[in-house]
């Protein structure tokens, strides 16, 4: 009996000791802080910044050593009534010399707030929106090129009621923005409600993407602008496939202008998610929702599937179950690594892959 019990032992240790170490394995991630709708900014110096909302503050957290600490939360603002979840909530670009961080409150106002790298102090600046309330839905994207010019993209209501794809710009602490310029307007009378549109910028090149609602079908529409947004190019529909749905489906895209000026996107339809450039078939990812697409070197796609939150990077066979969560960032940090920041049950984790 003795013989046996050992072995018995000794197995049951193996079992253990491998089904710890799995676990250890799947839940490498670290708690950052409480708060929602996590965004992430690396300006030209390399520092990351992670810009957050919590109740109606707005705070901000900053690394210098590639995403593997993170400073004290630095107060960007109060906002009264400030949109915060389903996408909604504090967005971030960084550049040269500023940081800007853009939100939205319930009344339909975007607010915008400043960094000055210099002095590491936020300030309230201009509101970006010319038209008091035209943004109720609260869904918007901000990027930065590498001489302090800001762009945002929104849905917008102006005029009409209905929504449609509106842009502006701003430079240095965002002192004032550029008068709003009507993008796109649905041929059926609105873009699809729900759904955050997605920008990236490199040099003059700003790029621009939703989700449409054109013949009953909600899919996504890319549009570009080769003078640092004056002039934008006729929309075009990404992928074959198409999405003929009556309700919106709350879910945006993403996506990234690589090293190379190549256009990657990434999103979802019919619970299955999709990676294409302009003008190519879509090819399936994965199954899921909220996916997002980053990194200029080395892209990679990020997705909610369940609770599990996933990554894959468009060079490799397999996927990364990163954490449990949901409304997952990811941003390529300057060792080339990519920083994942996510919200579960109001707290903030992140992770290095």
């Amino acid at each position: 009996m003795r013989a046996p019990l050992q072995l018995l032992t000794f197995v049951l240790f193996l079992i253990l000791n491998t089904s710890c170490s799995k676990t250890e394995q799947e839940t490498t991630n670290t708690l950052l802080l409480a708060g929602r709708q996590p965004q992430i900014a690396v300006d030209t110096k390399g520092n990351t910044r992670v810009v957050y909302g919590l109740e109606d503050r707005i705070y901000c957290v900053t690394s210098k050593d590639n995403g593997q600490t993170f400073s004290e939360p630095l107060l960007v603002g109060q906002l009264k009534g400030l949109y915060l979840g389903m996408s909604m909530g504090p967005q971030i670009a960084s550049s040269m010399n500023y940081s800007v961080v853009t939100a939205i409150d319930k009344q339909g106002n975007i607010h915008t707030y400043s960094l000055d790298h210099d002095t590491n102090k936020w300030i309230k600046a201009a509101g970006v929106n010319d038209i008091p309330g035209s943004v109720p839905e609260g869904l918007m994207s901000i990027a930065s090129d590498e001489q302090d010019t800001f762009y945002a993209v929104w849905l917008d209501v102006r005029n009409t009621k209905q929504n449609k794809i509106v842009f502006a710009s701003t430079t240095g602490n965002a002192a004032a923005w550029s008068e709003n310029k009507i993008v796109y307007v649905s041929p059926d009378s609105t873009v699809c409600e729900c759904c955050k549109p997605s920008i990236d910028v490199e040099g003059k090149q700003v790029i621009l993407m939703f989700r449409n609602w054109v013949d009953g079908s909600r899919d996504f529409y890319l549009t570009k602008s080769t003078d640092n947004g004056q002039h934008f190019s006729q929309p075009q529909k990404l992928g074959n496939g198409t999405w003929e749905l009556e309700g919106c489906p709350m879910d945006g895209g993403g996506i990234v202008l690589d090293s190379k000026n190549t256009i990657h996107t990434s999103w979802q339809r019919e619970g299955n998610i999709f990676y294409a450039k302009p003008g190519q078939q879509e090819v399936q990812i994965g199954r899921g929702r909220n996916c997002r697409i980053s990194g200029k070197t080395n892209p990679v796609i990020a997705w909610k599937d369940g609770s599990d939150l996933k990554l894959k990077f468009l060079n490799a066979d397999t996927e990364t179950v990163v954490g449990k969560g949901s409304y997952i960032e990811t941003a390529e940090m300057p060792d080339k690594k990519t920083l994942c920041v996510w919200e579960d049950e109001n707290k903030i984790h992140f992770r290095k892959i």
